[in-house]
């Protein structure tokens, strides 16, 4: 990729992120793509260049949030870690990444009510490819002996639930930061897997 093609991907990815946040605050069918232009002090042409529409915002920005998290949690499960600390990081890094892309991960919650088709598929691939990396974790750590026997699918249904929850509810005026709140959330979710 050249040095321009680079700044372009980043800008674009800038505009994705702020344009998320901006129809957090006000919801996906309340904000319009003038509002939005508005907002990033651009023409409404210029968000036309890099997006053909409001869902095409959308999809791409949930597209780049769910590869990024795939990039983050294949970072860590290539270290070289016990499987409860390994875990352990997976759930700090996912729930530290969700508090910083909140608005972007509520819209998130739900795809079929913004996606159909090839984006839907593309958007359920990236979650599966996800999910399925903490359900090998978990089921790796078992046959290691570390975690207890379980169900790999129900366990790892329980601990993203628990965690993809977060956003719905975490306020930044709260007690406990982003990095304590992960680690006292992972901490308690471990317990289900430990022996």
């Amino acid at each position: 990729m050249s040095l321009r093609e680079k700044k372009v991907a980043k800008r674009k990815k800038d505009l994705l992120m702020s344009a998320i946040a901006i129809i957090g605050e006000k919801g996906y069918h309340s904000t319009t793509m003038e509002e939005i232009a508005s907002k990033l002090l651009m023409t409404k042409g210029s968000i036309y260049y890099y997006f053909k529409d409001k869902q095409d915002l959308v999809y791409q920005s949930q597209k780049i949030l769910l590869e990024q998290s795939n990039e983050n949690i294949e970072e860590v499960l290539s270290e070289d870690l016990p499987y409860d600390e390994k875990l352990k990081k997976v759930m700090v890094v996912h729930i530290e990444y969700l508090i910083t892309e909140q608005s972007g991960f509520v819209m998130g919650t739900n795809p079929e009510q913004f996606f159909s088709g090839k984006q839907l598929e593309t958007i359920l691939m990236l979650r599966d490819r996800y999910g399925n990396y903490i359900k090998q974790l978990i089921a790796e750590g078992v046959k290691e002996g570390v975690f207890t026997e379980v169900d790999e699918k129900i366990v790892r249904n329980i601990i993203l639930g628990a965690m993809n929850w977060v956003v719905t509810w975490y306020s930044p005026n709260g007690p406990m930061d982003k990095t304590t709140l992960a680690k006292s959330i992972s901490n308690y979710l471990l317990k289900i897997v430990l022996k």
